[in-house]
């Protein structure tokens, strides 16, 4: 099943595509690497969450920001790329969660985003990852995310194709 089929079986809808904050963008191609920018979670009821996992927010809190930003970057890499059926695997996640210091759960947060990829593309999903805390993130947001996935070319349509095979029959 492509991996847009699934998203759809799975009721998952994918959010706006948000711009950066500041002076970079939402993601960088190099060859068939996608480098995607940080991405914090999405506005609720208007306003974005800020604050301290273990402080503000609960362990379960924080996991469902990491899903909310798993998805957010989801919209960025479809945006990039057309389809989320580009996407060849997810090379590797970096977690960062603005937590407390004596708070020792990043991984069961940022856990959000990883369960959420592997749901998406299955085996494709599992990534390298690192999950650290920080002391703070932009605008006081309890969960930030970056991604790096690998990316397929497009498929040549059976049209496209024929042109070459047919040079390549004349030579012989």
């Amino acid at each position: 099943m492509s991996t847009e089929k699934r998203l759809k079986s799975l009721g998952i809808e994918l959010p706006a595509l948000t711009g950066p904050v500041a002076n970079y963008v939402n993601a960088v191609r190099t060859g068939n690497l996608l480098f995607l920018a940080g991405k914090g979670p999405s506005i609720v009821d208007g306003l974005r969450p800020q604050g301290k996992v273990g402080r503000d927010f609960t362990v379960e809190q924080g996991y469902k920001f990491a899903r909310s930003t798993g998805l957010a970057l989801l919209a960025v890499m479809r945006d990039e790329l057309g389809s989320l059926d580009r996407v060849r695997r997810v090379v590797k996640v970096l977690g960062m969660v603005n937590g407390e210091p004596e708070f020792r759960d990043q991984p069961k947060v940022i856990n959000g985003c990883s369960d959420l990829f592997v749901e998406v593309f299955g085996d494709a999903g599992r990534h390298a990852r690192s999950a650290v805390g920080m002391g703070s993130l932009p605008n006081g947001i309890p969960v930030e995310i970056e991604a790096i996935v690998e990316i397929a070319e497009p498929r040549k349509s059976a049209s496209r194709a024929k042109p070459a095979a047919r040079k390549r029959r004349a030579r012989t």
